[in-house]
């Protein structure tokens, strides 16, 4: 059975948590203002459809190989999702994520391929939530398009929200931070239920 609460809360609690894509999203936005840094996070939309794509064939091919490897990919994947609580529930905000860095789609693009946070997120999100469910071309095409709509959003909300969003996250990091690692700890948990 699909889970599509578990699976979108972990997709959004993913993509919105700091990491490179939204702290330099958030960051080129101020520095550059929205319309400059756009190429940017278009860039990193299509980083993210690309690596997506690799992702799902990569996870399909391998959940086919491999039946027995859902329950490892359970297993790393609640690793994982702990271990990303545990850093989201210590972590602060950093506005200043190097500033010096052009606005370019390029840029945005190629951050993609050495981001391992989006990895991760495509092919447990794959492993644990779709592939168990779903085997059809459509229906893995049309969740490879959303994983990375939802996962590239972040990016495009960080941004937009610009320094307000960054002010507000300043004053609240800790509890932000509690609210979000408790989603992931449920996310982890409900892999097995």
């Amino acid at each position: 059975m699909f889970h599509l609460s578990d699976f979108l809360i972990y997709c959004f609690v993913t993509a919105y948590t700091p990491g490179a894509n939204n702290l330099l999203s958030m960051s080129n936005a101020v520095r550059l203002g929205i319309r400059r840094s756009y190429r940017f996070n278009l860039g990193i939309l299509a980083g993210f459809v690309i690596v997506m794509t690799a992702c799902m064939v990569f996870s399909t091919t391998l959940f086919a190989l491999l039946p027995k490897f859902k329950f490892v990919m359970q297993i790393l994947g609640a690793a994982y999702m702990l271990y990303l609580a545990w850093k989201v529930w210590k972590s602060s905000v950093d506005p200043s994520a190097d500033p010096s860095k052009e606005a370019s789609f390029l840029s945005g693009m190629i951050l993609q391929f050495a981001n391992p946070k989006i990895y991760i997120y495509a092919v447990t999100a794959m492993t644990l939530y779709i592939l168990p469910v779903y085997h059809s071309a459509g229906a893995l095409i049309g969740f490879t398009i959303l994983l990375a709509l939802v996962g590239a959003s972040g990016s495009f909300v960080w941004a937009l929200c610009g320094s307000v969003f960054c002010k507000y996250l300043s004053r609240h990091t800790k509890g932000v931070n509690i609210v979000m690692a408790l989603l992931l700890i449920y996310c982890a948990a409900s892999l097995f239920l």
